[in-house]
């Protein structure tokens, strides 16, 4: 009895990005709406802003999904398409940013700062290893562990 209910679950669970798209949005030509919904799962939903347009319900997303469908039946390329987006909505709607300056320094600045972070304690432990750690010895000091030394 369990198993078929778990099954339903598993199921109905798997489905459930689908329903984000509605039959009223879904192109004629099944080429065009396969590269729609490929260009979809692309885009970031800037209400859910970790769902692509594809998987959220939001009202914004569904304007996003209607206009990449626009722009496909009006003969933009994916590449236009993305760019038209991007042009009004900023790198931030692609779920995978392209490679860029601003990407390789948001992605770069950490190890860059491990690496100056290590060479700096480098550096500043092989300067300390060189000092001596201590003051010298007074002549009362160095007469008392001659003493104990039996010297």
């Amino acid at each position: 009895m369990i198993r078929p209910l778990l099954l339903a679950i598993a199921l109905f669970l798997t489905a459930a990005p689908a329903f984000a798209v509605n039959p009223d949005e879904v192109l004629a030509d099944p080429a065009l709406e396969a590269r729609a919904r490929a260009l979809s799962a692309e885009l970031r939903c800037m209400v859910c802003q970790n769902q692509s347009i594809d998987d959220s319900n939001a009202d914004l997303a569904k304007d996003l999904r209607l206009l990449v469908r626009e722009r496909i039946t009006d003969g933009d390329s994916d590449e236009q398409v993305l760019n038209y987006i991007v042009s009004r909505y900023g790198e931030f709607v692609l779920l995978k940013p392209r490679l860029g300056i601003r990407t390789l320094l948001l992605w770069g600045a950490p190890v860059l700062l491990i690496v100056v972070g290590g060479i700096s304690l480098l550096v500043f432990a092989r300067r300390r290893a060189g000092r001596p750690t201590g003051s010298p010895l007074t002549a009362e000091e160095k007469a008392r562990l001659d003493e104990l030394l039996g010297k």
